[in-house]
């Protein structure tokens, strides 16, 4: 039978799906039904053990991964619930390299079938062995075949569907295993309960299998023989077909279940103790060869205000115990102190780890989230790092008190070790530093931990923009800076010719000067003056994009010096360029905006509100359904842009940007920002 196999060795899985499907619910019930916990906590008491983190509690929502190790039926699994929020989707991304499966969850709800493109796309790519959990089943409604149909140009792998539902009076009470033939009514809070096949069902149940059987026949050629002579396949071969055809990538097994009533969570375990593979085919998967020692792979970094940094890492191969020594891809050496097993915030630690295991390890200060280590030194380890996301919101931060800016940046970098698609900019021109992120909510979240875990009063601002200022009229300038106050004095003469350049030039220094009327030695002094007032100019901002040539001159044999003639130089630029027709400069972004397609007509509409130029759009390649849009937009029409890409496309649209030129602002909108810049 389907159950007569040798244990396997531990196994990861990660629980996937869009905000909302139910995957932090989904992991209390695993968990209380396989008796990790005693009792199940709930969203509303803030008590699960999925959303353990303060802010998650504070949020009601996932903010990271949660890992909870636990054991079914004999075999140790260890669940990974990653968030929801495509804000927090860099959580996700890290832990595939680590996992042997995935279960996306997903609700009845034909509706909301868009978020799942993404998530299902990628593990398709990556070819993680995954299967689809239709959550709230009980609050389906319509047919099971119609919510296949919506959910099928999502993924592009076929979706097997592995159990039809049982309705009564309009609500799914049950299902039939359509690997088994046998059908089961829910009990809430309770195991599943075998009853007779419903006799209204004989005919569906037969097609929903014959289509199972099918799909499983496109990739074994003896099954297909069998169906086509009508003969009925052994349980031991459906079996190991959608084992095999699920290890190798070729099909998406679809169940169904309520994780709020526990209904169908059994079932869901034991296709994973089943079906799911076992860490050696991850190994293969990331290129990781046998003889390079025990090879973790970091999957994880956690920081804690008391407990320090804990890592958590997946064993693809070896053995590893506490205290060993471990070496990163560029050589440097770590040494294990504590194994820890993770149920939440719990800990329980541990003495030694086999190939499989998903475990904390403690104090590795130099490690960092996408390593991957070997106790075996000066082993080349291939494995790539995750991809990262790029930023597309930002928020200007700083702390009350000038003394707490070097812990202020300790605990940054904390932050960004946490998490990668995290990170910070020390921003020249406007003074400011920005951490960038994916969203108002993941900044809002990373702001929290800093306040929570290192104490620190910080204040939060949309970032400024750096606006540039330029010339529009060239002018001569003679100034001259005289001096006397006792002693030697100061005296430095210079004509100055200035004049616009085009944009994009920056700024240019010359000096024509004959007959030594301004000393040699002072020329660099100069120059350094014309700089020193380009850093703020008539307008109030840094000014570019011109010419300034040293033509005439003089000097005093005793009261010229380098700081007269850089004095001389800042004056002459202060009297000179308010007469040159100063005009203010906003930095154009080139910005690519990826949604599907249906979006996108209102991102057309989203770009030109915001003063956006569109350049064209095209389809998204490898994308069935998206598109891509392609325009320039002033920068300071970007701080929010991602909030309203994602309302229009369902919460998957995402954009990157990058500086294309500067461009003259004028009228009303320019006299708004003199006007702000000036308070």
């Amino acid at each position: 039978m389907a159950n007569d196999r040798k244990p396997s060795g531990p196994r990861t899985v990660a629980l996937m799906g869009p905000y909302l499907s139910g995957k932090t619910s989904l992991l209390e019930a695993i968990l209380l039904c396989t008796g990790a916990i005693e009792r199940k906590g709930s969203a509303a008491s803030k008590n699960m053990v999925g959303d353990s983190a303060q802010e998650a509690r504070d949020h009601s929502m996932s903010t990271e991964v949660t890992t909870a190790t636990t054991e079914f039926m004999g075999e140790s699994f260890t669940f990974l619930d990653c968030p929801g929020s495509i804000e927090f989707l860099q959580e996700t991304i890290n832990v595939r390299d680590g996992i042997d499966a995935a279960i996306v969850v997903c609700e009845p709800d034909t509706t909301k079938v868009t978020a799942l493109q993404p998530i299902l796309k990628a593990l398709s790519e990556q070819n993680i062995p995954h299967l689809v959990f239709v959550n709230k089943i009980d609050t389906a409604e319509g047919d099971i075949n119609t919510l296949l149909q919506s959910l099928q140009p999502s993924s592009d792998k076929p979706l097997v569907l592995r159990q039809l539902p049982i309705w009564e009076n309009g609500i799914v009470t049950g299902f039939v295993d359509l690997a088994l033939e046998r059908a089961f009514v829910y009990r809430e809070h309770a195991p599943s309960e075998v009853i007779d096949m419903p006799g209204d069902l004989a005919d569906q149940e037969q097609q929903a299998r014959y289509e199972m059987l099918e799909k499983l026949a496109d990739y074994d050629d003896h099954l297909m023989e069998e169906l086509l002579e009508d003969v009925e396949p052994p349980l031991d071969e459906i079996f190991g077909d959608l084992q095999k055809e699920l290890t190798d990538g070729l099909i998406v097994p679809v169940l169904m279940g309520s994780a709020e009533k526990d209904n169908g969570i059994r079932r869901l375990l034991k296709s994973l103790r089943h079906d799911v593979p076992e860490v050696q085919v991850l190994a293969d998967r990331l290129g990781i060869e046998e003889g390079e020692g025990a090879v973790l792979r970091v999957l994880k970094t956690y920081h804690s205000g008391q407990g320090g940094k804990l890592t958590l890492a997946r064993v693809l191969s070896g053995a590893v115990k506490d205290g060993e020594t471990v070496y990163r891809a560029d050589g440097d050496a770590e040494r294990i102190s504590g194994l820890f097993s993770l149920c939440g915030q719990s800990t329980s630690k541990v003495s030694s780890v086999v190939a499989g295991d998903t475990v904390a390890l403690g104090r590795m200060a130099s490690v960092h989230t996408g390593d991957t280590l070997t106790t075996s030194k000066g082993a080349e380890i291939s494995a790539e790092r995750p991809q990262v996301l790029p930023p597309v919101y930002g928020q200007a931060i700083q702390v009350s008190e000038s003394k707490d800016e070097v812990k202020l940046a300790t605990a940054v970098a904390k932050i960004c070790d946490e998490d990668p698609s995290i990170s910070v900019e020390h921003n020249g021109d406007t003074q400011q530093m920005i951490l960038w992120g994916q969203g108002p909510m993941h900044l809002r979240v990373a702001a929290e931990k800093l306040k929570n875990r290192s104490g620190l009063s910080i204040a939060v601002h949309d970032p400024k923009v750096p606006y540039k200022e330029a010339i529009r009229k060239p002018i001569t300038q003679r100034s001259r800076y005289k001096k006397q106050s006792g002693g030697h004095g100061q005296y430095g003469d210079v004509v100055l010719d200035i004049k616009p350049l085009p944009r994009g030039s920056g700024f240019q220094f010359e000096e024509k000067v004959v007959g030594g009327v301004v000393p040699r030695q002072y020329i660099p002094s100069v120059e350094i003056g014309v700089k020193d007032f380009l850093q703020k100019g008539p307008l109030g901002f840094p000014v570019v994009d011109l010419a300034v040539t040293l033509t005439d001159g003089s000097h005093h044999s005793v009261d010229s010096s380098d700081m007269a003639f850089r004095a001389a130089g800042r004056l002459a630029m202060s009297e000179a360029l308010p007469q040159c027709q100063p005009v203010l400069l906003e930095p154009i972004m080139h910005v690519e905006i990826f949604v599907p397609s249906e979006a996108t007509a209102k991102v057309n509409s989203i770009v030109s509100t915001r003063r956006g130029q569109i350049l064209g759009f095209d389809t998204r390649p490898g994308w069935a359904g998206w598109d891509v849009v392609s325009a320039h937009m002033p920068q300071s029409e970007l701080h929010s842009l991602i909030v309203d890409l994602r309302s229009a496309s369902q919460g998957v649209g995402t954009y990157r940007f990058s500086f294309d030129h500067m461009q003259e602002l004028t009228g009303k909108l320019a006299t708004n920002v003199l006007n702000a810049d000036a308070a």
